[in-house]
């Protein structure tokens, strides 16, 4: 069963996959937000064609704990998945899921530029890693 892992943003969203066994995480690309119905468009194809069973939706929370804007923009957009997909969709906490991958790059050496192409990507990554670990468990 692939489960879906999507790491968004006002500009961008950072969108990984699973192996067909649920195991890894692996990161596939960034999608520009440009317009939502061609985003969902491409969502759904996604689900289609990888066969997606499950969605994993970073929720952004503050270090407290608490839903601030950015986490309930990540809740609507959960929710609207949801209805536009028909999938099961499940917010995950990504508290220091960006910070982790800047850190981890810049820690390689990667220029600005490249982390900022492959941050999002790589946050999704994170995000889908840590719900898989978390249901291994």
């Amino acid at each position: 069963m692939r489960i879906l892992g999507l790491d968004i943003g006002s500009k961008r969203i950072g969108v990984a996959l699973s192996d067909p066994l649920g195991i890894t995480a692996q990161g596939l690309f960034t999608i520009e937000r440009a317009g939502d119905d061609e985003l969902y468009r491409r969502l759904e194809d996604i689900v289609k064609e990888k066969e997606v069973k499950e969605i994993v939706v970073g929720l952004p929370l503050n270090m407290n704990g608490s839903s601030g804007p950015q986490a309930e923009a990540a809740a609507t957009f959960a929710d609207t998945l949801k209805e536009k997909l028909n999938v099961p969709v499940k917010m995950w906490d990504e508290r220091l899921s960006t910070m982790e991958v800047e850190r981890i790059m810049i820690a390689g050496g990667a220029s600005r530029s490249k982390r900022k192409k492959k941050i999002d990507k790589l946050a999704a990554q994170v995000v889908l890693q840590s719900y898989l670990n978390a249901q291994k468990g």
